[in-house]
């Protein structure tokens, strides 16, 4: 049991990995000192972190509207259903990894992790804070834990089934 629990951790700093590297670097490698270099530019030039706040989308379902009215265009599509694929298994992971609170654990996961990338584009100059990405992301996370809810149950049903079957045969 704590081999497994142990791989599942395991797997899920894994899976946040390949988070940031998709969310922050676009794909591109991984670089620590690049961060290190845009924090110090950042913290040298503040003004360029509010140019970037001026620009973010505070509105609410603003550029969902316009992913939605655009689903016909290969990158709108993209950018929200992807938005909320990303976070599917931050959902499943919170269902697995924790007994109690397993929907508050997905929602606020999923919420926060959100928030901290999104903000991490602000300061690090690296992509755009949009509130409807946190909203999507979001979803995501809650879409992953319903997810997770129906294999557990049709996992438990069958495992009654079973055991009812081999009760009989006995």
């Amino acid at each position: 049991m704590r081999l497994l629990k142990g791989l599942l951790w395991t797997t899920y700093l894994l899976y946040l990995y390949v988070l940031i590297k998709v969310i922050l670097f676009k794909f591109g490698a991984v670089d620590i000192s690049f961060l290190w270099q845009q924090w110090f530019q950042a913290l040298d030039n503040p003004d360029s972190v509010y140019n970037r706040l001026d620009r973010a989308n505070f509105t609410p379902f603003k550029s969902i509207r316009v992913n939605v009215s655009r689903l016909s265009d290969t990158h709108h599509m993209m950018h929200f259903f992807g938005n909320i694929a990303i976070f599917i298994p931050n959902g499943v992971f919170m269902g697995f990894m924790f007994r109690q609170y397993r929907f508050i654990a997905a929602f606020l996961s999923s919420f926060m992790l959100s928030l901290g990338l999104e903000c991490s584009q602000i300061f690090f100059a690296m992509g755009s804070f949009d509130v409807d990405d946190l909203i999507l992301n979001t979803a995501g996370g809650i879409l992953g834990y319903v997810i997770f809810i129906v294999l557990d149950g049709i996992y438990t049903r069958e495992q009654h089934i079973h055991q009812e079957k081999e009760r009989v045969r006995n």
